[in-house]
């Protein structure tokens, strides 16, 4: 693995030389934009929008537009920015990781340390595991500020980004149901679903089949083989079939069971 950032965890004093990898793998088909008229390639260019040229990437500099001018920005200039910031990711807070709603989760990283760094690395490490609390700290990552949390997964120290609040849209634009005549029958045989289906979580249960199935068809498709397009259709359960469906339901996980 390649690493994407070199600097140091601040946990109170102690600073932990560290490099950070990404912790994710996308799993993903390449497709290319083609012309529909003779399948050519589609090409994008980094084009001047005064002479129409294209710029090389070594040509290319950063800036911000202040009263109709840019103001061009170097590398060095987004260190002096916020130095610390730039090379040291902060532990400020420790927090119960369950207080933590998952929709402020974003991306994982798996933080290795420098050989000067593994016994603080592994002192930080066992008193995240003692105490089951996670690091809330923030750090710079591309130009960009980022708020994270550190936790424990087993030998290594994971960093997790999380969103800021401002980053969350507000429910209040959705329009949901809020006031609803729920039958207490209902909510009981809901429940009894919610039971038959708990079981224990295990990810490797869980397969990327869309990516197998698509590949299949690219391959049935470079045979000239047509593929019937499957009819999914699912209509909204109507108020009145709600308890009929629900006994249905369970029912159909009865059956699967035996």
């Amino acid at each position: 693995m390649r690493s994407i950032w070199n600097g140091t965890i601040g946990f109170g004093l102690v600073s932990i030389p560290i490099k950070m990898y990404s912790a994710t793998n996308q799993e993903r088909i390449n497709l290319d934009m083609l012309d529909k008229e003779d399948h050519s390639r589609i090409r994008y260019q980094r084009v001047n929008e005064n002479t129409g040229k294209e710029v090389k990437w070594a040509d290319i500099v950063k800036g911000f537009q202040l009263d109709g001018e840019y103001i061009v920005l170097t590398d060095e200039d987004f260190e002096k920015a916020n130095a610390k910031k730039t090379k040291s990711i902060e532990i400020d807070d420790f927090v119960e990781e369950k207080e933590i709603d998952s929709i402020y989760f974003d991306k994982p990283y798996y933080l290795e340390p420098t050989e000067a760094g593994r016994k603080p690395y592994a002192l930080l490490r066992e008193a995240l595991n003692k105490t089951g609390k996670v690091g809330v700290a923030t750090f710079v990552l591309r130009q960009k500020e980022n708020l994270a949390i550190l936790r424990p997964m087993r030998e290594a120290i994971v960093l997790n980004k999380i969103r800021f609040q401002e980053e969350i849209r507000d429910i209040a634009d959705l329009n949901l149901p809020k006031e609803v005549n729920l039958d207490n029958k209902q909510v009981d045989m809901a429940i009894q679903l919610i039971d038959q289906y708990t079981t224990e979580f295990d990810i490797s249960a869980y397969k990327d089949t869309y990516s197998e199935q698509l590949k299949n068809l690219i391959q049935e498709k470079a045979k000239g083989q047509v593929t019937k397009k499957e009819k999914v259709e699912k209509a909204p359960t109507k108020s009145k079939d709600l308890m009929a469906q629900l006994k249905a339901s369970l029912e159909q996980k009865k059956k699967k069971a035996s």
